[in-house]
């Protein structure tokens, strides 16, 4: 019997785990890719919009000679952390159920080989964040080949003629990148100004490459048709058929609840989030939290960062301790 099983181990799960090591509890962390596997998708060169200190866990300093940090960085990281505490990992094993049971939960789990497995605990913390899953466009050709809702780097696309759908910090870091390959680039975007959120020493450099026409820009449009060689986009009120060899479809992502919603957790009517006792992050299922942004409304997950979720496994901690030496 475990005491405290802890779904994903991104860096949300980490802090949480962390905390509970210190308190003697040893969690399990079952994490169904590698360990922050959302960080390791990201964009290979990536800078955090945050500073290093914001992404700190477990009081380990994160050390960089940058102002804001990057992926790699990151990676070593929260890799050198989840070392140095001695954390129990099952990588590339998913949890496919929770089971209520009379003395807490069954985690029910499946590996990479489709073998089956089942933990009992006594707490469960989900922290599966949300990267697996983007937002879908839902139009014609959404699933060829040539449209991802990931960007990596600019090499592949070198000398192509790649559109980019959305209007936010993925959006235009893939766009920065491209040009600097060669690309023809085209950002479709459905606002009718520049993003607010676009980080402040990118949006000069990105306005300047729009205004001088190197970077095309469409507002107020939107891509509703995608075939082999072309896109075809509602451009105000007109429709523009443009030649086109690759869509990034960078339009967000959402987390996966489904865990939640089986074992009857109840959520909020108008933003979807699960509903939790916000000094605890407990559900209504006594014993059953949540961290990270998989506390987050359903139509805004980046109301949760890493800077604030993080913090939830410490209240989740102090919560667990004190129950478990209540009933001590």
């Amino acid at each position: 019997m475990e005491n405290v099983i802890v779904i994903g181990a991104g860096p949300c799960g980490l802090s949480a785990a962390v905390a509970l090591e210190r308190e003697g509890l040893s969690p399990l962390l079952i994490e169904k890719s590698c360990i922050v596997n959302a960080i390791y998708l990201y964009p290979t060169y990536l800078q955090f919009f945050s500073t290093p200190e914001l992404l700190e866990i477990g009081g380990y300093s994160f050390t960089t000679p940058h102002d804001k940090p990057y992926r790699q960085e990151a990676l070593v990281y929260y890799r050198e952390v989840a070392r140095r505490e001695k954390l129990r990992i099952r990588s590339y094993e998913e949890a496919v159920r929770i089971e209520p049971t009379a003395t807490g939960f069954t985690v029910h789990t499946s590996d990479q080989f489709g073998n089956k497995a089942s933990y009992d605990t006594l707490k469960v913390i989900v922290a599966t964040g949300y990267f697996d899953h983007p937002n879908l466009l839902g139009i014609p050709g959404e699933k060829l080949p040539k449209t991802t809702h990931y960007y990596k780097e600019a090499h592949p696309y070198a000398g192509a003629r790649v559109a980019i759908i959305g209007g936010n910090n993925s959006a235009v870091d893939a766009a920065m990148d491209l040009l600097r390959v060669g690309a023809d680039v085209t950002v479709v975007y459905r606002g009718k100004d520049f993003s607010a959120n676009i980080k402040p020493w990118v949006r000069p450099l990105f306005e300047s490459m729009v205004n001088k026409g190197r970077i095309r820009m469409w507002f107020d449009s939107q891509v509703i048709k995608i075939d082999e060689h072309a896109i075809v986009v509602r451009k105000e009120t007109e429709h523009v058929t443009l030649d086109n060899d690759f869509v990034l479809a960078l339009t967000g992502f959402h987390p996966d609840r489904q865990l939640l919603t089986d074992i009857g957790v109840q959520f909020h009517e108008e933003t979807n989030a699960p509903l939790v006792n916000p000094e605890t992050m407990e559900t209504n299922i006594p014993g059953l939290y949540v961290a990270g942004v998989v506390a987050s409304s359903k139509y805004d997950a980046n109301e949760i960062f890493i800077e604030s979720g993080r913090l939830h496994g410490i209240a989740i901690t102090k919560h667990i301790v004190n129950d478990l030496n209540h009933q001590s």
